[in-house]
Order: C-alpha cells, then structure tokens, then sequence
C-alpha cells in the first residue's frame, strides 16, 4: 500500500480526475455546491451513474458532502485543489533544474 505523501495524494487525485464523466461533474460543481438531481439535469446522465462517480470523486478527496433534510449535496473540496496545485508547481519548479552531465 502507498503511503500517505504528497505524490500519493497526487496520484489518487489524477486517478479520480482521469474518466470524462468525472471531470463533467467537477466542472458543473466548479459553479457551487449541487445535489445529484442538479447534476442530472446539468450532465444528462442518469441517477446511478453520477451516485457512482461522486463516491469516487469523495473517495479521492476531490469533494465534499452535506446533508440538508433528505437532500445531500457536493462541492469540490478546495484544500484537494490547492494539494493537486501545490505539486503541480513542485513539478514546475523541478522542469527549472540545470541538466548535471555525466562524467
């Protein structure tokens, strides 16, 4: 099992982030916290099929959920964005390294 660093936290992240209906359901909820039957109506997919992906997407960290009566609704977690930033800019920083040559 991996453990719980940086690179780990980036790696779940991209994982959740790599299927087309997941990135569909971040982009729709990048405008504010929704519940599912909003999601359904905004992405035109079907119930179980958005329940599946938020679970991944809540797994991964990448959102949160409340309760309000019987409606439950998500938003995207920020601190998982400024995470998935946060090493993205660690790459960058390392793309900046002179080459050492080999003797």
């Amino acid at each position: 099992m991996r453990a719980a660093t940086a690179n780990g936290k980036a790696i779940d992240l991209l994982k959740a982030l790599a299927e087309p209906i997941r990135l569909e359901i971040i982009e729709s909820l990048s405008t504010g916290e929704k519940c599912v039957c909003e999601l359904m109506q905004e992405t035109d997919l079907a119930q179980s099929k958005i329940s599946f992906h938020l679970k991944v997407l809540k797994q991964a960290g990448v959102i949160t959920d409340r309760q309000s009566g019987r409606w439950v609704y998500y938003k995207l977690d920020v601190r998982a964005l400024k995470s998935l930033q946060n090493w993205i800019k660690k790459l960058r920083k390392g793309c900046l390294n002179e080459v050492s040559y080999c003797e």
